[in-house]
């Protein structure tokens, strides 16, 4: 019998610079779900990356990325607010 599907399961292998700009559009704000269909790779490949690249990170650099993203987070609950107090005055 001829198994012709473990041909089809090579690994493809990813430059460094292709996984930065991967990573980077995560960075950007972008779902890791949309990263990896949008590349056509395996969201488990790209958290690898991510933890991969975490491991690598100082201290600061890793404190500079929870800050950025804890600034994302802030600053979208303030544009709700602010949608949801606009929305509010206007019913009063």
């Amino acid at each position: 019998m001829n198994n012709t599907k473990s041909n089809d399961h090579r690994r493809r292998k990813y430059d460094d610079e292709f996984k930065r700009q991967a990573l980077q559009m995560i960075a950007n704000g972008q779902a890791v779900r949309s990263v990896a269909q949008a590349l056509g790779i395996g969201e488990n490949l790209l958290h690898k990356w991510k933890q991969a690249a975490r491991l690598q990170q100082s201290p600061d650099e890793r404190e500079a990325v929870e800050l950025r993203a804890r600034l994302r987070q802030v600053e979208q609950e303030r544009d709700i607010l602010k949608k949801a107090l606009s929305i509010f005055s206007r019913q009063t």
